[in-house]
């Protein structure tokens, strides 16, 4: 009837459950308002068909516009009992009930809140939500009534790049849980006020850095259609050099504080006897930096799915940083003309360069060298969430033909032959090292990387050059990606001088070994005084070691002749271990077996160092050197005992108490060079867990749980966690102080609720003492 409304109730459940009652059809009707609706007869129909001409349908015009709306409804199989209406207040009640709503999100991405000051981005210039992953942050949502943990739904999703998707990382589902755990996306409902909840959200340490839209879904489990809510905020993630898991931790707050958090710095140049100093002003947390940073992630057509790899990013903007062939932020000009663009030299900062570049839609700024290129990757790694530094080096080789050497052409009369003397030798060259582990490459080449920005030479078809493990350049492991080649030539080859033969060919006939890698030069941390690291990049200069490292090099060059190859390869060098390896708190010891397979003795001196490893293949520190004068008789074999004191390693080990052993050496009467590297880790002590008592569903039992300290010193803040699924629920039982050599026994009385084979797990936590844990069999019968 005029002026009455149909009004479809969405608390139904029909249709969705067997015997339901029907859905309602509804019927529409159309005709004229006190008019009957002529019927037609079954002859005129015959005829309308058989002469279509002569008896047309009347007109569509005809019609008025709907008058009436009827509604017709089948009849219900069973009468339902009639309910009492609802007063107002109630019906208003059900309807929210049913339809659970956002009404706006607080990211909580104030300067002063928790989840800037906690995530070490509070720094940045505005209030965007800034975060770090592998960490939880908060947000508030409004609700447009009180959320209903037995009847409503919630989840959030993030989407990154042009196209989201799910399967490549960019596009992410948010639960609800009960409990956050480590290493996932997840939810939890951590405070309820009225139509206020506040979320703690869990990312994991291998998310995909950028810039990440989110939407809200809520629906309730009455079946409804879900609400979903686009928040007008952007979520922007960073790498997190504070979280363990993520590749780029850093285990050190004031080299944290220098490398990601310093806006500041010093860069190098000159020459090696007059090193001159330029404050430049990185400016990562200046207002739009973040911004201009993502763009050129954008700009680089890196792949969203890609961001989160610390390898590929830095590759991508060793690349970016100039604009060689991609249209980067920075020309290189070295002609002495910048008369349409900006001297090298006026340069002080990255700010204004990378504004520019944003601001121009990725028109390249002009002009740059090497020490502003390196500065504006410092500036770009650092606002990103990577630590690192601006590095100069003095005499710096520039090799062009991948020999690893330093090649310097004469004639047969020592004239230079200047059209082959394109190798050459810088008198300073600035470029980043960069830290992140690298499990694409083998334990202990984790730390400090090289990358370079300034387009020298191409790798891999692009002006880049990088991230090359230091520690691979420094052993002359140049085999090991990226570009470890190019970089070792820099600060380690030697200067080659040919002279042409009457036949064409090339003899040597000088070279010097110290002719590069001088004075490598970085910002100390904490202060502006400069701190030399060389030491990082190439053994001692002149040292056995250091020859070997660049002979080894020189093997995997485009000239493998240049150094005499071994007369003979006859000498072997193994490490072995015993049983299950050194037990944690006992001296290490390892056995080193040397072999001399020829029938004429040998002499070698073996040099040997152990360094403290992270799990993910970061090397520490060095804890112990030494070297060791081995002379073989003809096919003798030869037993090193090797020992690490328990006192020289008990205050250096991190988690996972991981070391590495580097041998190397070389045969004086062939020139075979020795080299081994063997991690081992030291073993922690199993908590020894026994069960007594019938284990049946329902009935008491106990385990008795025993820990015995293997360090000779005290352990703080002894924590166990105990859990054991159908058996009892996980819960900490603090110890305290455990002496040490002492004996720690713990018993736990726990009712089985599910039968069948159990495990009851058991793990120790303190700060000295890590990777603690035991486990016991119980097969629970039924009641």
């Amino acid at each position: 009837m005029p002026g009455e409304r149909l009004a479809v109730r969405g608390t139904s459940e029909v249709g969705r459950f067997p015997g339901a009652a029907p859905p309602t059809r509804v019927e529409l009707t159309i005709h004229k308002e006190g008019e009957k609706k002529q019927e037609e007869g079954a002859c005129r129909r015959w005829f309308r068909k058989m002469c279509p001409c002569c008896c047309k349908r009347q007109s569509s015009t005809s019609y008025d516009v709907t008058d009436k709306v009827e509604y017709v409804k089948p009849p219900a199989p069973t009468p339902e009992p009639v309910k009492p209406k609802p007063e107002n207040g109630e019906a208003k009640e059900m309807e929210d009930i049913v339809k659970l709503s956002v009404c706006s999100v607080d990211l909580l991405s104030s300067k002063t809140g928790q989840n800037r000051q906690e995530h070490h981005t509070d720094l940045y210039h505005g209030d965007e939500m800034i975060i770090r992953r592998g960490q939880t942050f908060q947000m508030e949502l409004e609700l447009n009534r009180p959320f209903s943990a037995d009847n409503d739904k919630l989840h959030l999703d993030l989407k990154t790049g042009p196209l989201p998707l799910v399967a490549k990382g960019t596009h992410v589902i948010i639960p609800l849980v009960d409990q956050l755990e480590d290493e996932r996306w997840e939810a939890k409902i951590v405070e309820q006020n009225g139509n206020k909840v506040k979320l703690s959200v869990n990312s994991p340490a291998s998310a995909v850095i950028g810039l990440y839209g989110l939407t809200v879904t809520t629906s309730s489990s009455m079946g409804e259609a879900a609400s979903t809510y686009n928040s007008s905020k952007n979520i922007v993630m960073l790498f997190n050099p504070w979280c363990e898991e993520d590749t780029v931790f850093l285990d050190d707050e004031e080299e944290s504080k220098e490398y990601v958090l310093n806006d500041t710095g010093r860069i190098y140049y000159g020459t090696e006897k007059q090193i001159g100093a330029r404050t430049w002003n990185f400016g990562q947390f200046h207002e739009g930096i973040l911004e201009a940073c993502l763009f050129i992630l954008e700009k680089s057509d890196m792949p969203p799915s890609g961001r989160g790899d610390p390898v590929n990013v830095v590759r991508v903007l060793s690349a970016m940083i100039n604009a060689q062939d991609d249209f980067g932020v920075l020309v290189g000009n070295w002609s002495g003309d910048y008369s349409d663009g900006v001297s090298p030299a006026a340069w002080s900062s990255s700010v204004e360069i990378l504004r520019k570049y944003h601001s121009s839609n990725g028109t390249p700024v002009s002009y740059g060298q090497c020490w502003v290129f390196s500065g504006v990757t410092t500036t770009v790694l650092r606002c990103l969430g990577i630590p690192a530094r601006s590095v100069t080096n003095f005499q710096s080789a520039h090799d062009t033909d991948v020999s690893l050497t330093n090649d310097v052409y004469f004639d047969e009369n020592l004239e230079p032959i200047d059209y082959l003397n394109s190798d050459s030798v810088w008198n300073f060259h600035v470029w980043n090292d960069c830290w992140m582990a690298r499990p694409d490459l083998p334990p202990g080449n984790g730390g400090w990387q090289a990358v370079d920005s300034t387009p020298q030479e191409t790798s891999q078809g692009t002006f880049r050059c990088g991230p090359a493990s230091i520690n691979a350049i420094r052993s002359g492991q140049v085999y090991l990606k990226h570009d470890t080649p190019f970089v070792f030539a820099e600060v380690n080859s030697d200067k080659i001088y040919w002279q042409r033969n009457l036949d064409g060919t090339f003899s040597q006939f000088h070279s010097e070994k110290k002719a590069v890698g001088h004075c490598i030069s970085t910002k100390a941390v904490g202060s502006d005084e400069r701190a030399d690291i060389t030491h990082l990049y190439k053994h001692q200069e002149g040292s056995e070691e250091e020859r070997i490292a660049v002979e080894t090099a020189s093997r995997y060059g485009s000239k493998p002749d240049v150094y005499s190859p071994p007369m003979a390869e006859d000498v072997s060098v193994e490490v072995k271990m015993e049983g299950e390896g050194p037990r944690m708190g006992a001296d290490a010891q390892l056995t080193i077996l040397v072999k001399n397979l020829s029938s004429q003795p040998r002499r070698t001196t073996l040099h040997s160092q152990v360094a403290v490893m992270y799990y993910t293949g970061v090397l520490k520190g060095t804890i112990k050197k030494e070297q060791m004068a081995v002379e073989l008789l003809p096919n003798e074999e030869k037993t090193i005992e090797w020992v690490l004191p328990y006192q020289q390693y008990q205050n250096q080990l991190v988690d996972q108490a991981a070391l590495m052993l580097t041998l190397s050496g070389r045969v004086s009467e062939t020139q075979q060079v020795l080299a081994n590297q063997t991690t081992f880790r030291l073993r922690t002590p199993d908590l020894i867990i026994k069960p007594f008592g019938e284990a049946v569903v329902g009935k008491e039992m106990a385990a008795k749980i025993t820990f015995t300290n293997p360090l000779p010193r005290m352990l703080k803040g002894v924590v166990f966690r105990v859990e054991g699924l159908g058996l009892q629920k996980g819960h900490e039982v603090v110890v305290g102080d455990v002496g040490g050599h002492s004996t720690v026994t713990l018993t736990e009385h726990f009712i089985p609720t599910q039968p069948g084979p159990r495990k009851l797990v058991a793990s120790l936590d303190c700060k000295q003492l890590t990777q603690v844990h035991g486990v016991a069999d119980i097969v629970v019968l039924e009641q």
